[in-house]
């Protein structure tokens, strides 16, 4: 697994993208892709170990949101930086976008920032990263290019005590169009549990990428929640990112074989108008 190391990162350097022309309807998110914290920032006041810990990213997504965009000719958007300097996956007025806590462990970087300093952060992750994602969608609507946006994360074996049984989880609110045949292929699977709404559910505030890009503009979205276990090494990566592409390369949202237009998502502009 890639370990956080210091580096000097531009707005323009925080956000990655992969394959920004590709022909697959699918657009992925890897929201929590890096631990890196920028030089800037040092530890955070965290010894290095926690800086390899899921408080600081989600390990093994990257891997597996780049192979599924390979094999599908697919968009792939990432963050660079570790969600313990900014969790781009929250709104702004969210209490844990710049979390004082993650799960048990105090960030003591994080405590007593001023406006200014909360301000700096978002200008340097937040902002680049979902400016970067309405571009893609805008200019893939715009040639009139079918896109869904999915997701990709990775969650612990155990949180907080509490063992967590399920292999992967999708997470979606009441658009169902792409979690149902997803979870309907997943569940077929032998030896998969998949969780519904598991690990986390829209109301833990975790779908904020989505709602904001694919739920505004009317475009057919999922995320996507893996056990890091299962993906901490290469084979298991592989395995879960090929098993993932195969259900992809035939999936077909709900409602969209009857109704192209609505999958083909609605202008910023008439999404904006009613928000």
């Amino acid at each position: 697994m890639e370990r956080a190391r210091p580096a000097s990162l531009a707005p323009s350097e925080t956000v990655r993208v992969t394959n920004p022309g590709g022909s697959s309807p699918f657009v992925f998110t890897c929201d929590h892709a890096s631990n890196v914290l920028p030089a800037e920032f040092g530890t955070l006041g965290l010894p290095a170990e926690d800086l390899s810990r899921h408080i600081a990213w989600d390990p093994g997504a990257l891997p597996v949101a780049r192979r599924m965009a390979e094999t599908l000719d697919a968009t792939l958007i990432e963050t660079r930086v570790s969600r313990l300097v900014i969790d781009c996956n929250r709104p702004l007025d969210a209490p844990d976008l710049v979390p004082p806590i993650s799960e048990t462990t105090a960030i003591p970087g994080n405590t007593d920032l001023s406006d200014k300093q909360r301000a700096a952060r978002v200008d340097l992750a937040w902002r680049p990263f979902h400016d970067t994602i309405a571009q893609i969608i805008d200019e893939r609507l715009a040639r009139g290019q079918e896109t869904r946006l999915v997701s990709v994360h990775s969650f612990t074996p155990v949180y907080k005590g509490k063992s967590r049984p399920w292999h992967i989880g999708i997470i979606h609110d009441e658009d169902r169009r792409l979690a149902a045949p997803l979870i309907s292929a997943l569940q077929r699977l032998s030896g998969v549990t998949v969780g519904v709404n598991e690990p986390y559910s829209p109301a833990d505030r975790v779908y904020f990428t989505l709602e904001r890009h694919a739920r505004s503009r009317g475009l057919a979205c999922a995320m996507i929640e893996i056990r890091n276990d299962e993906i901490s090494g290469e084979t298991g990566q592989r395995k879960w990112a090929d098993l993932l592409t195969g259900i992809f390369s035939n999936l077909e949202p709900d409602e969209a074989r009857g109704s192209r237009q609505r999958a083909m998502g609605k202008s910023v502009g008439t999404a904006s108008q009613e928000r």
